[in-house]
């Protein structure tokens, strides 16, 4: 967005405020990638996202007991003031979202534009290098929709195996 003389460039850093606060997210994941699958289940988790301190990221839980009633999942969003991009990384209580070194897998990382934010990293899947492609839209104060794509042929195709729709449970925080 162009600035005004009294007003500062859009940097990025509020981009993901609209998600603070407690979510219900109907899921449909397809249960297996990059083989062709068409066989998609559907379940509902919770989310609740909080802002870290000083602005430099949020965190969210997730948390799906109808799917996997032991599983715990964790989105760590931070933002990068000196390139405007997030950096976004994926925990779980199966692996930590640990590399075996101890190291934090790889984030996906990217940026909003004209409301849609596309995030997008390097990955393995069974032992295979691919891409990882997050995509945020259709974002309103109660709603909004994420996407999961993944490409074993270096972007020319993707294959979206996991969709989000969320739903706000609470009041949207001022």
């Amino acid at each position: 967005m162009p600035s005004t003389p009294n007003q500062t460039p859009h940097d990025g850093r509020h981009d993901f405020d609209f998600l603070q606060g407690h979510w219900r997210v109907d899921n449909q994941r397809l249960r297996q990638r990059l083989q062709g699958s068409h066989d998609w289940e559907t379940f509902t988790a919770f989310q609740t996202n909080q802002a870290l301190p000083g602005g430099i990221g949020n965190f969210d839980d997730f948390v799906a007991n109808s799917w996997r009633p032991d599983y715990l999942g964790m989105s760590l969003r931070l933002f990068n003031p000196q390139t405007g991009l997030w950096s976004i990384y994926w925990l779980d209580n199966l692996s930590g979202g640990l590399t075996p070194a101890g190291i934090l897998q790889p984030p996906v990382v990217g940026r909003f534009e004209n409301g849609v934010g596309i995030f997008e990293g390097e990955d393995t899947l069974d032992g295979r290098p691919i891409l990882v492609r997050y995509r945020w839209s259709d974002l309103t104060p109660d709603s909004a929709r994420w996407e999961q794509a993944m490409s074993d042929d270096a972007g020319n195709h993707w294959e979206v195996n996991w969709r989000m729709l969320m739903h706000r449970l609470d009041h949207r925080p001022q």
